[in-house]
């Protein structure tokens, strides 16, 4: 008899690649900011929504609570890494970066270069980001295109429960320190089927998500839902769509969206960041440079606006790219497209 498959959230996902790397290799240790749930708790809590939860009890020395002091916990795991261990740190929401920038931008990103490869930094910073769960503007941004013009880092941000594992999996085991960049709604409102075993997924590599002929989509993290959704409206119209889901932001693999812009001769790319100096004109500007003949129109970028998140329910339900969004902005590059033929 077939047994049914398993389906996991997005964050039972994340909680399982951490035991599972843990049971694995003792260097890896896990800590941040109510990783147990504070002094005297049993790690039932396990962070403010639950990636860790349970894990203090299986690994009571390699889990543990740090001080609400982003420099020095993040300072720690750096001089962890380079001394033996892999730590992975949760920084909780991406937004507090700034008071430990200099530890990943000054430390974790360049001791590796600065000594000629004989030291490594192999640490994990975990961070929440995006708009939906009414955190006002200094618990809501997406930093990621921020990390991605600094040498020395990896970026991760996954779609989805069976990414998140196996590149959660990646990230631990990698040699360079890595960013890994979870949204706050996938937590709970992504499902999935995810395996048991332990797995990884190679940093770097690029998934088609969905193919189609007419169009290439780019999404970046959640935006892969909206991308997805905005390809069955688009169907419906007989425009097939191709979504791609880059799950690395850095290193990025640009030659899977060359070969489908290659295919398609449009390109539309959805980021939930601001849009200037982003990872959506950063792959606008490199398909433009090095594709530029493959393409039929001028690429377009769907973003949030160049603002702060809104605290209004209204007003941050509109702030991000979605679906229709999404639709417009290929509607508009098919119209030019056709426009330029005639």
């Amino acid at each position: 008899m077939t047994q049914p498959q398993r389906v996991l959230s997005y964050l039972e996902a994340l909680n399982e690649a951490l035991a599972q790397e843990m049971a694995a290799d003792p260097s890896v240790v896990v800590f941040g900011e109510d990783n147990i749930g504070g002094t005297g708790c049993d790690g039932t809590l396990g962070h403010a929504w639950g990636p860790t939860r349970g894990l203090h009890n299986q690994f009571p020395d390699k889990v543990f609570d740090a001080p609400i002091t982003e420099a020095a916990f993040v300072g720690a795991a750096v001089g962890a890494a380079a001394t033996g261990l892999r730590p992975v740190a949760d920084l909780l929401f991406v937004d507090f970066a700034g008071v430990c920038f200099d530890q990943i931008l000054n430390q974790a990103a360049k001791l590796r270069y600065m000594v000629g490869g004989k030291a490594k930094v192999p640490m994990v910073l975990r961070a929440m980001w995006g708009t939906g769960m009414r955190r006002g503007a200094q618990h809501s941004q997406a930093l990621y295109s921020m990390f991605t013009h600094i040498p020395g880092l990896k970026v991760v941000a996954p779609s989805n429960p069976v990414d998140a594992k196996g590149l959660m999996a990646s990230a631990i085991q990698d040699d360079d320190p890595v960013i890994f960049f979870e949204h706050k709604l996938l937590y709970f409102g992504s499902r999935g089927v995810v395996p048991e075993e332990r797995y990884t997924i190679p940093l770097g590599e690029a998934k088609v998500v969905r193919e189609g002929g007419d169009v290439t989509i780019v999404a970046i993290g959640r935006m892969v839902n909206e991308a997805l959704a905005a390809a069955e409206q688009l169907a419906a119209d007989g425009v097939e769509a191709e979504v791609i889901d880059p799950r690395t932001l850095s290193p990025f693999d640009f030659d899977a969206v060359y070969t489908s812009v290659e295919k398609t001769s449009r390109l539309v790319v959805v980021d939930e960041s601001n849009p200037r100096c982003s990872i959506a004109t950063d792959i606008a500007g490199n398909v433009a440079e090095n594709r530029f003949s493959a393409l039929s129109s001028a690429v377009r970028t769907v973003t949030s606006p160049h603002a702060p998140v809104p605290f209004s329910p209204a007003l941050e339900d509109a702030f991000p790219p979605n679906a229709g969004k999404i639709v417009d902005a290929v509607r508009s590059t098919l119209a030019a497209s056709l426009s330029k033929a005639s």
